[in-house]
């Protein structure tokens, strides 16, 4: 029989935009297709004060569409719940809306399926409008992280809108478009890309965490400012004592440092992840402190939070740029020193080699056959590497059990 097309053709899609992809046929004996399309990506995060301040519109407005009704699907951290849920209720009662609160227990222990399917229970008996009924999480970074891969999953997408109520959700998993939960003893085994419609950020939440969880936060922060912001680096030498102790509420002057801080922290995540939100390049400048901290803070469950095995990873890898010259003596010396203005460990006792070592073999496997390994250079800067050897990493053990980077 002969083939209805015997050579390319491309039929343009049903559209005013002249670059939409066509669909390319081949003919021939065995004819195939090309199938092209594009979805663009656009999300906002706002910084927001007073989030739940009646007068404030944000969050009543968060992912509403023009068929939105006063219906409001809301899963809530159970920690969120007992410090804000009051106040929450309050608010949404001002605005005349009507709320279904799914109350989640939300830890690394629990970021499991079972919860994501929990989350997913509670969408059906509510009967959620695919498009126009926003999926609103409050909470930390382990909340966001199931309700997104909840909402990504559920019809094959609902939107959601993103509250974080922690420092390190404030500045990295809130911000993003990751979503994931762990399986077995793998950390975020399974997830998707999924950006929210809107992030709401604000600090005022932080009032009510203990300063281990502002501390956890600020790893993140440290992270940004070691490869990429020397001014970043600088506002946290000067001030990271206040900024733990003062749980980033300080206004005035000080407040003008937090709010830098926080903006700087935020642009400078957002810049490297805009041009790569799918990670088609596995060589992210973000992935710093992140090679062995999966391990790590596996392992040590529930002894170290996820920003504490992120400051140990970033210790080591200091240690290791220390060792080949990238970082100087005095550098790695401030960089140890503002570790421990932030209250961030430098070691645990489940940092062994050979479990170290199996976690950089499984990033070779994460970053398709590369370690792709972030390394400071200087404070401010880095590079990557591909040659990472077992001996480096036991001499950079063996400077952290030591005593630390500015013991050294």
């Amino acid at each position: 029989m002969e083939s209805l097309v015997q050579s390319t053709t491309r039929t343009r899609p049903d559209t005013d935009d002249p670059s939409a992809p066509a669909l390319i046929r081949n003919g021939g004996d065995r004819p195939e297709w090309l199938v092209q399309a594009t979805k663009p990506v656009r999300y906002e995060v706002r910084m927001v004060d007073g989030l739940l301040d009646p007068a404030h519109p944000d969050l009543a407005l968060a992912g509403v569409t023009e068929r939105t009704g006063n219906r409001r699907f809301i899963v809530l951290d159970d920690h969120v719940e007992r410090h804000y849920g009051d106040r929450l209720r309050t608010y949404l009662d001002a605005h005349g809306l009507e709320p279904t609160i799914c109350v989640l227990a939300a830890e690394e222990r629990t970021k499991t399926m079972d919860s994501v399917s929990h989350v997913v229970r509670a969408l059906d008996a509510f009967g959620i409008s695919r498009r126009h009924d926003p999926i609103i999480a409050v909470g930390g970074g382990v909340l966001l992280d199931i309700v997104g891969f909840a909402a990504s999953l559920y019809r094959r997408s609902t939107p959601y809108v993103r509250v974080p109520t922690t420092l390190i959700g404030i500045v990295d998993a809130g911000v993003g478009v990751k979503t994931g939960v762990n399986f077995g003893s793998h950390k975020n085994r399974l997830g998707t890309y999924f950006a929210p419609a809107l992030a709401l950020l604000d600090r005022d939440f932080l009032a009510t965490l203990d300063e281990r969880h502002i501390s956890n936060g600020l790893a993140e922060i440290l992270k940004i400012a070691l490869v990429k912001d020397m001014r970043l680096f600088s506002l946290l030498e000067r001030h990271g004592t206040t900024l733990v102790s003062s749980r980033m509420q300080a206004r005035g002057a000080d407040g003008e440092v937090v709010q830098e801080v926080l903006e700087r922290a935020i642009h400078g995540m957002l810049e490297e992840l805009q041009p790569n939100l799918w990670e088609n390049d596995l060589q992210r400048l973000v992935d710093y402190g992140h090679t062995f901290s999966p391990t790590i803070e596996m392992r040590a469950l529930p002894d170290l939070l996820h920003g504490e095995a992120v400051g140990i990873d970033m210790a080591l890898t200091t240690a290791i740029a220390r060792r080949r010259g990238l970082v100087g003596a005095g550098e790695q010396r401030r960089i140890g020193g503002v570790m421990r203005r932030l209250r961030l460990p430098q070691y645990h006792p489940v940092c062994e080699v050979h479990s170290l070592a199996e976690a950089l073999e499984d990033t070779v496997r994460h970053r398709d056959g590369l370690q792709r390994l972030p390394l400071p250079v200087g404070i401010g800067s880095a590079r990557f590497v591909n040659d990472v050897v077992v001996d480096e990493i036991e001499q950079a053990l063996a400077t952290l059990a030591a005593g630390g980077l500015d013991a050294a």
